[in-house]
Parts: structure tokens; C-alpha cells; sequence
């Protein structure tokens, strides 16, 4: 895993090139990331399923709880093919930008 740490988010790259391993492995660095928005860039996954995608919906539905975001960046779908808990973007400026809405309304309390 290759990870870069930004101001306001911890983006974590798969280095592997295997998706299924990947969702298997962020679960158990969670202690890393916690208390951090997270931007998980699978953008190299250009042929990725939504089967592919919800592998990562328990550790998504966990990290949010938290009150922190996690953003996935993926273009192999379109959004009408995500379910509403995942917050799946194209590019990793929308996921930049939709850390920033949510902290925007974090900070409102809502």
C-alpha cells in the first residue's frame, strides 16, 4: 500500500495491482487511518465491479461512523450503479472536494 498524508485527508493506494486483496487489507491497518479522512484511490481499476466496489462497504459504513469521510476514486461505473452508502467519485479532485463539503458540514452539525 502506498499512503500520502495531505492536510486534510490520508490517500491510500493499492501498490499490488489486486483489488480483492486490497479490500481485504485496509480492515486491518484501520488504527492507521482512524480519526482521518481517507481518500482510497482505485482509479487504476478501470475494469472494477460494483461486486469489486462493495467489498469495501463495511470498512466505508465503519470509518464513517467515526465522523470522518472516506472517498473512493473509481471511473468504471456510473454513479446511477452505486448504492447511495458508498461515496464513489471519478477523480481525486472531487474527492478533495467532497472532503471538504462534508468537513463544511461536519463543522454546521450536520
Amino acid at each position: 500500500m502506498i499512503s500520502e498524508t495531505h492536510d486534510n485527508y490520508i490517500l491510500l493506494r493499492d501498490e499490488y495491482d489486486n483489488i480483492n486483496g486490497f479490500a481485504q487489507f485496509l480492515p486491518t491497518i484501520f488504527d492507521q487511518f482512524e480519526g482521518k479522512n481517507v481518500i482510497v484511490d482505485l482509479i487504476q481499476y478501470t475494469d472494477a465491479t460494483l461486486a469489486d466496489l462493495l467489498q469495501f462497504l463495511a470498512l466505508s459504513n465503519q470509518h464513517r461512523s467515526t465522523k470522518q469521510s472516506f472517498v473512493m476514486v473509481n471511473a468504471a461505473l456510473s454513479i446511477d450503479e452505486i448504492p447511495e452508502e458508498l461515496m464513489v467519485v471519478p477523480t481525486l479532485q472531487e474527492a478533495q472536494d467532497v472532503i471538504e463539503m462534508e468537513e463544511i458540514e461536519r463543522d454546521l452539525g450536520f
